[in-house]
């Protein structure tokens, strides 16, 4: 009987320790570069690392939240100025800004020419004054 009642008290606690939503706190700032690609075609545009200001992350993970809000207006920015639809953008942060160059410059070269000396890609580059990410406001998620 004692085994039954440590057992129900246990899954009590574990599954109210599952349902507590992660709490989202404001960093100073973010950094944070973008990618956009596309499977029809070897164009890829790179951001240069933008300095997010009042960023939000999630307190237990250090996710960015909203990285799909900065996808989006990579994707939305890459429709409507350059015309290239459908494209795939990933959005890359850290914290600290060093953490984030070696990142930007391991991506950066997987799309720069192999070994052989061939472009397989054609790499382009948007500046901060082409393109510059806008901070995700998650306060309105926390009501």
């Amino acid at each position: 009987m004692k085994h039954i009642s440590l057992i129900l008290l246990l899954a009590a606690v574990f599954s109210t320790a599952t349902t507590a939503t992660a709490k989202k706190v404001v960093v100073p700032k973010m950094y944070v570069f973008g990618i956009a690609a596309s499977f029809n075609d070897t164009i890829v545009h790179f951001t240069n690392i933008q300095e997010v200001d009042s960023a939000w992350i999630d307190k237990k993970t250090n996710f960015l939240v909203g990285r799909d809000s900065y996808s989006y207006q990579m994707r939305d920015y890459m429709e409507q100025k350059h015309q290239m639809p459908h494209r795939t953008c990933i959005v890359f942060y850290n914290k600290e800004r060093a953490k984030l160059e070696k990142k930007y410059l391991k991506m950066k070269r997987l799309y720069m020419p192999g070994k052989d000396g061939k472009a397989h890609f054609d790499l382009r580059y948007l500046n901060s004054s082409d393109f510059k990410f806008k901070a995700y406001d998650a306060s309105e998620d926390e009501k």
